[in-house]
């Protein structure tokens, strides 16, 4: 089994944790909305150059934290905001409270709350969250869905056996690749057919929605991506690294695929630049 594989988690405990991840959901939009587009205290984590931090980002971290707690003591969580609790745990969360918060302070809809459950170390239930939109992408190896306005629907990537004709997606090449992911990223960018910038994870559940074909991304954290694997996954489409491998524990860089030709295409563009 690689890192990338489900573990085996059988029913009725992953039924179980599929309605208690809408409920996490649920407590984290109640801590960002009244925030977004409003007075959210923004502060930057940096001394040099600029990494947001709002309070939204530290008050759904917080609800989330305490709903696990209340509620799976047993439970681990590593999260952006607030570190690692018992990472070694049979069951882990793995939370980025506001994926996107750049275009949380600009008042763009493009930020997601992401929140992913290891079971013995690999990613087994994952969700994407747009609460502003009312959109919660929730995915497993059963399956993915969209809870949203016009209510629940499975999710299903779309063919796309040329990169030339897809529709890809990174969030700030300028800001996020070295001068070696650059070059393979306008070679990915140059070989499809259009591009989209800034849509941080977002981009994720639009390759399962089947709106998107690919996502190139480096330099990411595990809570940037852990959530997003087995959303990808139970909408028939592929995670790896930018060799082809499995995704590690740790993040780094990153591709995301509908359709395995696409990715192929663009690991053939990418792998010169693998870390």
């Amino acid at each position: 089994m690689t890192a990338s594989d489900p573990a085996p988690l059988a029913e009725p405990r992953l039924s179980q944790l599929d309605a208690f991840l809408v409920e996490l959901n649920h407590a984290a939009a109640k801590a960002i909305l009244p925030l977004f587009r409003g007075e959210h205290g923004v502060t930057n984590k940096l001394e040099r150059g600029f990494d947001p931090v709002t309070e939204a980002d530290k008050g759904a971290e917080r609800a989330i934290r305490a709903l696990i707690s209340e509620r799976f003591p047993d439970h681990g969580v590593i999260g952006e905001e607030y570190g690692e609790d018992r990472p070694d745990a049979e069951f882990v969360w793995v939370l980025d409270p506001v994926d996107g918060t750049r275009a949380f302070i600009a008042g763009l809809p493009l930020w997601t709350t992401l929140i992913g459950l290891r079971f013995q170390g690999r990613p087994v239930l994952g969700s994407i969250g747009q609460p502003f939109l009312g959109e919660t992408y929730i995915g497993h190896a059963g399956g993915s869905r969209l809870i949203g306005p016009g209510g629940t629907r499975p999710l299903k990537v779309r063919p796309c056996p040329d990169l030339g004709g897809a529709l890809i997606a990174t969030t700030d090449p300028e800001g996020c690749f070295n001068d070696a992911e650059m070059r393979a990223w306008r070679a990915v960018r140059k070989a499809s057919r259009l591009a989209r910038l800034g849509c941080d994870a977002y981009a994720y559940a639009m390759v399962a929605a089947g709106a998107m074909d690919l996502v190139v991304e480096a330099g990411l954290q595990a809570w940037d991506i852990d959530a997003a694997i087995p959303v990808i996954q139970g909408a028939g489409g592929l995670t790896t690294d930018w060799r082809g491998e499995p995704v590690g524990a740790h993040g780094g860089q990153i591709a995301i695929a509908g359709d395995p030709a696409c990715l192929e295409a663009a690991l053939t563009a990418l792998r010169p630049a693998a870390a």
